[in-house]
């Protein structure tokens, strides 16, 4: 019997930070899927886009009679198939390390998250962060900067981009989107995620979608 080709759910690709995260994994892992994505009216993708939860089952894998929805667990699901692509570091110091920084995105930062949503076609020049945005905004700087000083770069881990850079490529699009000051550093890791191939796949993408979702630039 012949395997069917694996498919991903996901929502809108200008807004859809979860969706981002889950569908970058998949892309890194090297995985064959197509992607089924689900309306502008339906209910979980308003609800991803609108910040109301992190895992209304968008994004959703379904691979070999099995389905995993939620960004993190996909990535773990990926890493167990496909283990040579190294989603999760080798060593388990690093590990560990990496799931606790994945955590940390996947339960914190809602007031970046509420304050700059993602939106990958606008450009907001010299936008004004609150004090508790920026906060976050200073955690997230300082989880890269142990990160790359600890593992040499040029991705959170190492040589080659991992679950955790899949984890917080929608921030890196949000700083760009909102003018964010950074550092050199992190301002030059940004730089190396846009450029990943799967990162121009999906910027591509976004920026060709239709602007179905009007309520989006005021609700967040």
């Amino acid at each position: 019997m012949a395997t069917r080709k694996a498919v991903l759910t996901i929502s809108s690709k200008n807004y859809g930070a979860w969706s981002l995260r889950g569908w970058l994994m998949a892309r890194l892992a090297g995985l064959d899927f197509t992607e089924k994505v689900i309306p502008p009216d339906d209910p979980a993708m308003k609800a991803e886009m609108l910040l109301l939860s992190s895992s209304v089952l968008v994004p959703a894998l379904e691979h070999n009679g099995i389905q995993v929805w939620d960004s993190m667990a996909i990535g773990e699901y990926l890493n167990e198939i496909k283990p040579k692509a190294g989603l999760l570091p080798a060593d388990a110091k690093a590990r560990a390390h990496c799931r606790s920084i994945c955590g940390e995105m996947h339960s914190g930062f809602a007031s970046m998250r509420g304050a700059l949503p993602m939106n990958i076609k606008a450009r907001f020049k010299s936008f004004k962060v609150w004090s508790r945005a920026q906060g976050d905004i200073d955690r997230v700087l300082a989880i890269w900067k142990v990160c790359l000083t600890t593992y040499g770069g040029p991705f959170l881990f190492g040589k080659q981009p991992c679950i955790a850079d899949a984890m917080y490529a929608p921030v890196v699009t949000r700083f760009i989107t909102y003018d964010v000051a950074i550092d050199k550093a992190a301002a030059a890791y940004c730089k190396r995620v846009m450029e990943l191939p799967a990162m121009k796949e999906w910027v591509a993408a976004a920026v060709a979608e239709p602007d179905e979702i009007d309520e989006l630039d005021a609700e967040f």
